[in-house]
Order: structure tokens, then sequence, then C-alpha cells
């Protein structure tokens, strides 16, 4: 090895730059990478610096990828049998949340226009912002805007309130009615939930429960006769929390528009 070269090797001063691969200029300009990720992605390239290991990283990330989207589709086709994605018992559902009672797993809505208050430990001053995310470690992250205002550690937060206008829930339930219809179990009609007429049931006519909605008591009636509730079940009068002859996807709960499952809704003109 020249002499040259192995003083440079061991030279103090700052090495020579090292040009950046082809396939740098080959990426997106306007992927959303934050400052120290463009940092990172740049300095990893240099290092790789040939084509066939970066190509190999890339197919890496498109089967991660792949497997991320067939999981969160698995959990999709889970929420909407109303069962938990984490231990498959009959989910709590609302029209803005999802609970499981058996391990705690939830997922609910957030204001878009209310923002949130972090109260903190101690009686300080809550901390207000647009949004906050809550990570792993409990860390609790506050935006405004699309700027990360504050990083609070778990031990600081004492609970985190989610501030809702009353004009943005009737807006997100109106348009909830108008995207999405539910079809009568007996004449097929669009229901009104609200309606005093509205009916909903659970029935096990097999192993299985399911749920039924009706667009008046008439449509009721006619589903009852034609449909009897089998005397070992006799689902139409026996509460659900008191019964454990059939498989649930469903609790006891019908209290309207908010406990309506998803796989009732159907998107208008597809009826």
């Amino acid at each position: 090895m020249p002499l040259d070269t192995i003083r440079r090797m061991f030279s103090k001063d700052e090495p020579p730059e090292v040009p950046v691969p082809d396939a740098l200029a080959a990426i997106p300009s306007d992927l959303l990478f934050q400052d120290n990720d463009k940092e990172r992605l740049e300095d990893d390239l240099r290092v790789i610096g040939e084509d066939t290991s970066l190509e190999r990283s890339q197919k890496t990330a498109d089967k991660e990828v792949r497997t991320a989207a067939e999981s969160s589709l698995k959990r999709l086709h889970i929420l909407q049998r109303g069962r938990c994605p984490q231990c498959g018992d009959a989910l709590r559902q609302h029209l803005f949340a999802s609970v499981c009672e058996s391990c705690g797993w939830s997922s609910w809505s957030t204001p878009k226009s209310g923002g949130v208050r972090i109260h903190l430990v101690g009686g300080a001053e809550p901390i207000i912002g647009d949004s906050a995310y809550v990570v792993k470690d409990g860390v609790a992250i506050v935006l405004r805007g699309e700027s990360v205002f504050a990083r609070l550690p778990a031990h600081s937060v004492q609970w985190i309130e989610y501030v809702w206008l009353d004009e943005e829930l009737k807006e997100r339930e109106r348009n909830l009615r108008e995207r999405m219809g539910i079809a009568c179990g007996w004449c097929s009609k669009e229901t009104d939930p609200s309606s005093d007429g509205f009916h909903l049931v659970q029935v096990a006519f097999g192993t299985t429960q399911e749920r039924y909605c009706f667009c008046s008591d008439e449509c009721y009636e006619a589903f009852r006769k034609m449909y009897p509730a089998r005397i070992h079940r006799n689902c139409y009068e026996r509460d659900c929390e008191e019964c454990n002859l059939c498989v649930k996807r469903y609790r006891g709960e019908s209290g309207g528009m908010r406990s309506v499952p998803k796989d009732f809704l159907r998107t208008k003109g597809k009826q």
C-alpha cells in the first residue's frame, strides 16, 4: 500500500467526501422525510455505495410493507365482524369508539378542530395542542399545526382531554348519515335509526349471532312471524348479556345509531 494512502488513513483531518450514488437522485424529492431521516438516508447510501445492495434493501422494504398491509387488512376484517383484533372477544362498539372489556384493546376517533388539553401531574397549567400522540413508552407528543410543540415524559402526564365541539359532533354524525344507509332486514328499504319504528335485534338461527335492522314495527313483526325464535334460545325476548347459547358477535346493547355494526352500513348507490 502506498505511503501516502497510509498517511491519509491515520490523518486527523476530515476524510474526503464520498460521492452519493446515483440512486439517491432517483428518490422522489417530495417524500415526507424528516430532517434526521434524510441525513440518515444519505449516510446509509454512502456506506452501501452499490446498486445491488440498494436494490436488495428496496426488495426487503417492499416485502415488509406488504406484510404490514396484510396484517392491517386482517385486523379490519376482524373489526368488521365485531371482534377484538387482539384477543378475539366481542367488542363494545360505539359511533366514535370500540373497546374490548376482556383485554383492554381500544380504538377511537379524535377531534379534528377541538384539539387536546394535556393535564400535568402537580396541577400545573394544562398544555393545549391541536393533537397529541401517546407512543409505546408512554411519552406524549403534542403538535400544534404540523410541528411538534412539546414532548412530555409519561410520569408528568396526568390525563389527556379531547375537546369535542358540538358543531363537529353534529357534522360527523350528519356526514355519516348522508354517506351510509342501513337496509331494513325485511323490505330492504333504507332505515332511520332515530325514528320511533326503528328496531335492532340480535338473532342466532344457527350457531352464530347476527344483527338485523328494521324500518318499522310492521317489518319487524313480519320478520318475527316468518322466522320464529327457537324455543331453547328465544332470541327475540332474551337478553344477550345473560345468554351463552351461541357464538356472540355483538353485545346486548342496542341504543340507536352508535351501536349499529359496520357490516350493516352500506354506501348509497350500492344497495
